[in-house]
């Protein structure tokens, strides 16, 4: 990563170019010092392509300095579609991030995980079944990845906690731009545990509601297999599902969404195929995964103290389900 200096942080600034470009950049070069000696000339060659915006290499390292000194004051770092340390589940998808920034530790390379997804307004049994499902996946030693949003998100997240295992939750924003501002402490909670919040975003990226979609590739990509809670006919859980199967990764309905008003869409999805679970059994099943012997004793909630799982499951259901959008 020294060798290579700015060079991915310019590679993520160049503008107007797609992922597969950002990535042969990534091929090409080893040094940031074969990039800036490019002319817009060189890389339109290169790229076999007419570029619309000028290419002003200096701006750029500009640019790339500022994100090298957010990322070191808040608390970030990353790696490189090419650098060691790249979640190599997330490598294998089509269009990976070319830069992946994070606060906290990445995934286990040796664990899969499981993404859990669904709408913001779930019903209190999609919400129930979404928190109940990642604490068994967490009491398996398996972590779940997400989007921090409201609902079915932050469920999935705070369960996988409960149940003693690191949670990862991928951002439609910079990973220090925490959107919704409720869910900080969510945020907080996931960064004490072990886990992660990952983002293909600068540092200071705000949220845009064009980021969202295009993350959910990233949340289906760092999983072996996601589980759709519960979601409308019209979700973004649904683009997730759909970037699951493109991806060639296990895709699941859950049970209540198959029988709720708010889940025409993951009723849709068992309609054409996808199995229906009820809890992680099925899937630990389906994988074949062996449960670790763990110490057993109380979940914590966001404050750390303390709590009585059905306390705690009580409070996270009031914390989802009466937080307006």
């Amino acid at each position: 990563m020294a060798e290579r200096g700015l060079l991915d942080l310019i590679i993520n600034r160049i503008p107007g170019l797609g992922v597969p470009e950002r990535l042969k950049l990534c091929r090409e070069f080893d040094r940031e010092e074969e990039l800036s000696i490019l002319s817009k000339g060189d890389l339109e060659k290169l790229l076999n392509r007419t570029l619309e915006r000028p290419l002003r290499m200096e701006a750029l390292r500009l640019q790339a300095e500022q994100d090298e000194r957010n990322a070191r004051l808040r608390g970030i770092r990353w790696v490189s579609w090419v650098t060691e340390g790249y979640p190599p589940q997330l490598r294998e998808i089509y269009d990976p991030p070319a830069v992946l920034f994070f606060r906290g530790n990445l995934p286990d390379p040796e664990k899969p995980l499981v993404a859990v997804v669904g709408t913001r307004q779930p019903s209190p049994g999609g919400a129930a079944q979404a928190h109940a499902l990642s604490r068994e996946l967490g009491a398996a030693g398996l972590s779940v990845v997400s989007g921090l949003a409201l609902g079915i998100d932050a469920m999935a997240h705070r369960g996988n906690l409960d149940g003693g295992a690191p949670t990862f939750a991928v951002l439609g924003s910079g990973a220090d731009e925490i959107y919704p501002l409720g869910n900080r402490a969510l945020a907080a909670r996931i960064l004490e545990n072990g886990g992660a919040v990952l983002s293909e975003y600068s540092p200071g990226t705000g949220p845009r509601p064009w980021r969202f979609p295009a993350r959910n590739r990233i949340i289906s990509g760092l999983a072996r297999g996601t589980v759709v809670v519960e979601a409308p006919a019209r979700s973004g859980a649904l683009i997730t599902a759909r970037c699951a199967l493109e991806q060639g990764r296990d895709l699941w309905a859950a049970s209540a969404g198959t029988v709720s008003s708010r889940g025409a869409g993951t009723a849709k999805l068992a309609e054409e195929g996808a199995k229906v679970i009820h809890g992680a059994a099925e899937i630990l099943a389906e994988w074949n995964w062996t449960v670790p012997a763990r110490q057993t004793g109380v979940a914590a909630n966001d404050g750390g103290e303390p709590v009585s799982p059905g306390m705690g499951l009580a409070a996270d259901l009031a914390r989802s389900l009466n937080i307006e959008l």
